[in-house]
């Protein structure tokens, strides 16, 4: 059926009856014309004094916030009030990280390039003469091949090792392939391959055929994403330890900085605070040979990420324990900026963790001064009276010409914990148990 025809429009007076009941069939468009306006489409326009004023005031606004950060501030050997704790950015299990996120990471670049080669010679005094030798995945995997053989040539194992078992040619060949994309990797998806890889049993096996030391920064953050996921505390603290350490510390060796990626899969790692602290800080502390450098990217991520206070805590307990070296009392200062609520145990590890150096006969670097003054700060109202005294006996031994004062200061005006109750330390028990 065709179209209806249009007819032209009279007035009702002048139109036929029989073409006025045809047309009141079927609708009529109205002639209201509706006019839309966008707010986009009107262009605004900012003159150039107005201009002038937001960029003076953004400028001003950012110096405010790198003088509180602290990081924009000269050597952080020079300084006592300097302090590498920013504000804390929770870490995310989201896929993409937020771009602030992202460029707040590079804040500590600026106190990377303060770094004077005097405050490093002053750093390397206090390293362990003869440090532990880093062991990689490919040495794991080699001494355990070689106790595999002996033990096959002894004929003492019956069962056998699973982790140890002869890989198919095939899936050597696939995985090599995989290596190969890892190295070259940029963005993008990850071949599906390398993502099962921690479900299998002898995952080590598997990722150490891949070649990790080849891997591009992109991949090793990919790769941390993953193994932080899927992995158990246990075995997330064994990549951690030797694949994402190594790799850290090699970079930062060799440009003297850390690549972005590598500095994000750190953040990635604390995904499993306790394995991060068991598989990564810890062993960087007991290597004995932890530069400044290091010490300040690390505690970069420290400071820009929540940590729960339980794995924290046994992380100071654990570095005030440790034989002494610059770096410690980076991570410590950063710790105590955090201002947790510290149980007491961990508080008289501190306190003796400095009366040690009271016959220290060494000049001790800025970065111990300025450690203590941040405890004392931070945590002056929850040390006895006697360990108060001690303290203040360890100033006269231990003197810094600007920040001693100002430690004496805060610990005359203190308010001990003498008359409070203990508080309850189970919870702190269990995690340095976890930490032995």
């Amino acid at each position: 059926m065709g179209k209806a025809k249009k007819h032209k429009r009279f007035s009702k007076a002048k139109v036929p009856l029989d073409i006025q009941l045809e047309g009141d069939r079927y609708a009529k468009p109205t002639g209201r014309v509706k006019s839309r306006v966008r707010q986009d489409d009107e262009e605004s326009f900012v003159d150039s004094q107005l201009s002038k004023k937001i960029l003076q005031q953004a400028r001003k606004q950012q110096l405010e916030l790198e003088e509180n950060v602290g990081i924009s501030n000269a050597s952080p050997l020079s300084k006592p009030s300097s302090s590498l704790s920013g504000t804390n950015v929770e870490s995310d299990d989201d896929e993409e990280e937020d771009d602030d996120a992202n460029l707040k990471a590079y804040d500590y670049e600026n106190a990377l390039s303060q770094i004077n080669p005097e405050d490093e010679k002053a750093i390397e005094r206090f390293m362990s003469k003869d440090p532990e030798v880093r062991r990689t995945l490919a040495d794991i995997i080699a001494e355990k091949i070689t106790e595999k053989q002996t033990e096959l040539a002894t004929q003492l194992s019956d069962a056998g090792n699973p982790q140890l078992e002869d890989v198919d040619p095939r899936v050597k060949e696939m995985y090599e392939g995989v290596g190969e994309v890892l190295s070259k990797y940029r963005t993008g998806k990850l071949p599906k391959a390398f993502k099962i890889i921690p479900r299998l049993q002898n995952w080590e096996q598997i990722l150490y055929i891949t070649d990790p030391t080849s891997w591009s920064a992109s991949a090793m953050y990919m790769a941390t994403r993953i193994f932080a996921s899927n992995l158990k505390e246990k075995m997330a603290q064994r990549f951690y330890n030797l694949v994402l350490l190594p790799r850290i510390r090699d970079d930062i060796a060799e440009y003297k900085k850390v690549n972005f990626h590598l500095f994000q899969a750190m953040r990635k790692a604390l995904y499993k605070p306790g394995a991060f602290m068991k598989g990564f800080l810890l062993p960087l502390c007991e290597s004995g040979n932890c530069t400044l450098r290091e010490a300040i990217i690390v505690g970069a991520v420290i400071a820009r990420n929540s940590i729960p206070m339980l794995h924290s805590a046994a992380a100071i307990l654990k570095i005030a324990e440790m034989d002494y070296n610059g770096a410690n009392s980076i991570f410590l200062r950063i710790f105590f900026d955090k201002k947790y609520a510290l149980p007491y145990r961990v508080v008289d590890a501190v306190v003796f963790h400095f009366l040690r150096f009271q016959r220290d006969r060494r000049e001790l670097p800025v970065l111990w001064h300025q450690a203590l003054l941040t405890f004392v700060q931070r945590y002056k109202g929850d040390v006895s009276s006697e360990q108060r005294e001690a303290l203040l006996g360890l100033l006269r031994h231990q003197c810094h010409p600007k920040i001693t004062p100002e430690v004496r200061r805060e610990l005359q005006s203190a308010k001990c914990r003498d008359e409070e109750t203990m508080e309850p330390e189970h919870g702190l028990d269990e995690q340095m148990s976890s930490l032995d």
